[in-house]
């Protein structure tokens, strides 16, 4: 394969045939996981601050029953198929056309969502239960104590595991082909069928840059785990988030 060739097809497995027709290859795969994994963890973290209150309300309790039947529901369907049944099904019921690329957010969303809110729910209780206790003793309510003293400790404790998700969601935009979108290993696979003597390269290219993208996720828990400014110039947002600067046992003072 001369350079000519290489550089060209390099840049379709990045793009695809944008800005002359629509974005695809590495660039589509980067936008639907960073549209899956921040809707799926605002989705899970919530589910799990939503059943964290559920549960501690007896009349509730049958309410996150049904949560967590919901949640199981979503993390037994395979990714694949979700998104056949919401591109191919919905039209046939409700006669709306749904996009490709929306389908293949919403279901991977969907699915990390679930999963994403069985290992939060996990760091919630991973928390100890002294720290709820102190906050709650100091006049805090149920809900702040929640918020602002809990969860910023399990969010720290449940990083890694967030991140195994998020890599996860990386990958499986490659099963967006079973609605006709164009990512990265689609993208690979029409380059192949046109090149078929140079398989090696190509793949290898798309291995590359999978490994490239999967690896800056993995490196985010580290990069959050980075103290950063002093406190008094900190933003309202590292306040919150202030045990990037402090260890877990001291995040109640």
């Amino acid at each position: 394969m001369t350079m000519e060739a290489m550089l060209l097809h390099l840049r379709y497995l990045l793009v695809g045939p944008y800005p002359n027709g629509p974005l695809a290859g590495a660039a589509l795969t980067l936008w639907m996981a960073l549209w899956g994994c921040v809707a799926a963890t605002a989705f899970g973290v919530g589910a799990a601050l939503l059943l964290d209150r559920l549960g501690a309300t007896p009349t509730l309790r049958w309410l996150a029953r049904l949560l967590r039947g919901l949640l199981a529901m979503l993390r037994a369907i395979p990714v694949l198929m979700l998104m056949f049944w919401a591109y191919f099904l919905i039209p046939m019921a409700l006669g709306v056309a749904v996009p490709e690329t929306a389908t293949v957010v919403a279901a991977l969303a969907a699915v990390g969502a679930a999963y994403i809110a069985q290992s939060m729910e996990a760091g919630l209780r991973a928390v100890g239960v002294g720290q709820r206790s102190a906050a709650l003793a100091l006049g805090m309510s149920p809900t702040q104590a929640l918020l602002t003293i809990v969860l910023p400790q399990a969010w720290r404790i449940m990083l890694p595991s967030l991140a195994n998700q998020w890599v996860s969601t990386v990958k499986d935009t490659s099963l967006a082909y079973i609605v006709g979108v164009v990512e990265l290993s689609t993208a690979a696979s029409q380059v192949n069928n046109r090149t078929v003597a140079y398989p090696a390269e190509v793949f290898g290219a798309v291995a590359v840059l999978y490994f490239l993208l999967c690896s800056g996720i993995e490196a985010l828990p580290h990069w959050l785990r980075k103290p950063t400014r002093a406190h008094g110039e900190m933003s309202t947002w590292e306040r919150f988030l202030r045990w990037r600067l402090r260890p877990v046992a001291d995040a109640v003072t």
